[in-house]
């Protein structure tokens, strides 16, 4: 049990962090001027708090746990990248395919992150459980 919480921990506070320069410094800006009135001033935090809990716990399941089983961060990295690229490709290319308006270099751009993001989360989280599990 150990082990699954600090690869949860590590592998949700990987993520955040990630996450949060990516959406604050790196891309905000961008989003704000792609989504134009569709993005929120302020977002609504309970969705937000309840998407990151429950995506760290499908990435520590999906790719870190697989990674431990097999004691290799390469899997743990790889199957969380693939739960990104289904996980985000859904998002992204849903919005797309739906959304007046939606830009599509936004669904390309925000798939790619979403795929890397989860790939280093879940590595994280490997090593994590690995080092202190």
């Amino acid at each position: 049990m150990k082990t699954k919480l600090t690869a949860y921990i590590a592998t949700l506070l990987a993520f955040l962090v990630l996450d949060g320069l990516w959406l604050g410094v790196l891309m905000g800006p961008t989003y704000r001027a792609w989504l134009g009135g569709l993005m929120l001033a302020t977002p609504v935090v309970a969705p937000a708090v309840l998407f990151y809990l429950l995506y760290g716990a499908g990435i520590v399941f999906f790719g870190v746990l697989p990674g431990l089983r097999s004691a290799s961060v390469g899997r743990a990295a790889l199957c969380s990248g693939l739960l990104g690229l289904m996980a985000y490709g859904t998002y992204d290319l849903t919005n797309w395919a739906t959304l007046q308006g939606w830009p599509s270099q936004l669904s390309l751009v925000d798939w790619a992150w979403g795929t890397f993001a989860s790939g280093v989360a879940g590595a994280v989280g490997y090593l994590a459980a690995r080092r202190f599990g």
